[in-house]
């Protein structure tokens, strides 16, 4: 149910500097400028390399999404997610100390159904973000604040090979087995947006994420992998007027952990995400992602029916974009169709 904010684009242009509606700026530029319009100008790039604050949902780090549930299964859940940490920046660039904080609540709703003979879920999220950035722009401090509905996500994953679709009773009986399941998830343009503002909440284009991914049990110990890609449309109108286009990003997640009982277990994650770069009217920014980040879970039932998820990840390599530490937790409510 892990989701970030997601802010508009990023203007750096292909020379690592930013791209405004008049075109290509380059450091010599801003020495030849008046204080206060470089000032403003270096305030918009500010808060274009902000946007990799708002990429996090690229690399979520959510284990144990690939395992099996009985049909008729219904999941609802409440989650609160903070990043917290810097934003790496061209360091050629008068811009400093660029941090963000991220605070994200997020609704959710998964079912789970019989699909010729195959488990089967659907799911949905939708996020409401407020999100704090801030650095020092030519030594003069600068802040920007954006809080909304962020862009609703949807999620349907099917079992292909193990666990085929059991009811409840037929599930507690099973004996856990391999399994590999694909899913696509889909972003849609709801979030809150402005063309005449650089950094939203909202990205205004559509996204998708098909998936691979596989289980397997031992004992009381998993192991599961996933492997999967982001691809984006265009947004015909970003910042300025401009078209914004971005390449696909790659995603890989191993995780592995220890079930303890029903309900009560422990994971341990680490992610890799790749690609991404973007371009703004057909000029590519020097923007490609090459991140990876790791991860802890705990996940503590409670109450019949109800579940509690810690979880805490940090970055381990940042190339592009914001190197955080995140904090979640999530309330978890199930029951089954009668």
């Amino acid at each position: 149910m892990r989701t970030a904010i997601a802010m508009s684009g990023t203007s750096d242009g292909e020379n690592g500097y930013g791209l405004t509606p008049g075109g290509t700026w380059h450091r010599s530029e801003f020495t030849m400028m008046p204080a206060r319009m470089s000032r403003s100008l270096l305030q918009a790039i500010l808060a274009a390399l902000l946007l990799h604050a708002a990429t996090g949902h690229a690399q979520e780090l959510e284990p144990r999404t690939y395992s099996p549930s009985p049909t008729g299964t219904n999941f609802v859940g409440l989650a609160y997610n903070r990043l917290t940490g810097d934003v790496l920046t061209d360091p050629s660039l008068p811009i400093s100390h660029v941090e963000a904080q991220i605070n994200t609540v997020a609704l959710g709703y998964v079912r789970t159904f019989g699909l010729a003979d195959h488990t089967a879920s659907l799911g949905i999220v939708i996020p409401g973000v407020s999100g704090d950035l801030s650095g020092n722009v030519i030594d003069a401090p600068t802040a920007i604040h954006r809080e909304g509905m962020g862009d609703v996500r949807l999620r349907f994953a099917l079992n292909l090979v193990g666990n085929p679709a059991m009811s409840p009773e037929e599930f507690a009986k099973r004996t856990p087995e391999t399994s590999i399941g694909v899913s696509l998830t889909m972003s849609a343009p709801t979030g809150q947006y402005t063309s005449s503002r650089l950094v939203n909440i909202g990205t205004n284009r559509w996204s998708f994420k098909p998936e691979i991914g596989l289980m397997q049990p031992w004992g009381k110990w998993f192991v599961e992998a996933s492997v999967g890609a982001w691809i984006f449309t265009t947004n015909h109108d970003y910042y300025g007027g401009k078209t914004r286009s971005q390449d696909p990003l790659m995603t890989a997640q191993l995780n592995g952990g220890y079930t303890f009982g029903p309900g009560l277990w422990l994971a341990a994650a680490i992610g890799y995400a790749t690609g991404g770069r973007t371009s703004l009217n057909g000029i590519d920014d020097d923007n490609r992602q090459s991140n990876a980040r790791y991860g802890l879970t705990l996940s503590v039932p409670f109450a019949r029916g109800w579940s509690a998820k810690l979880a805490l990840t940090n970055g381990l390599v940042t190339r592009v974009g914001g190197d955080y530490k995140g904090v979640s937790l999530a309330i978890q409510y199930h029951w089954f169709d009668r």
